[in-house]
């Protein structure tokens, strides 16, 4: 009896995706994945929710109107400095010689 490529590619596939089910200690369970499965993920997503409702310390910075008005009259001066612009990446280029 012979068995066909096609047949045999199959029967290995098959194979490997009953053995991914296989927990560590070697069983079989088809019911319940492991329980660190998917840690990255969680850990990733709590990182991007915002607390409800979070506290602060000091939830109003101090501020200053002596500070704002001298801002505005040095924007209206004319006397502002210029925003220096920051690269965050460094770009390496090899002429072909």
């Amino acid at each position: 009896m012979t068995i066909e490529p096609k047949r045999l590619a199959l029967l290995g596939l098959a194979a490997m995706s009953v053995s991914a089910c296989m927990n560590n200690d070697g069983r079989l369970d088809l019911t319940q994945a492991d329980p660190s499965w998917g840690e990255a993920n969680r850990a990733t997503m709590a990182a991007q929710v915002v607390n409800p409702s979070p506290e602060y310390e000091n939830p109003i910075p101090p501020t200053s109107a002596s500070n704002a008005v001298r801002a505005a009259d040095a924007y209206r001066a004319g006397e502002v400095e210029e925003v220096q612009e920051l690269s965050t990446t460094e770009t390496i280029s090899e002429g072909g010689n």
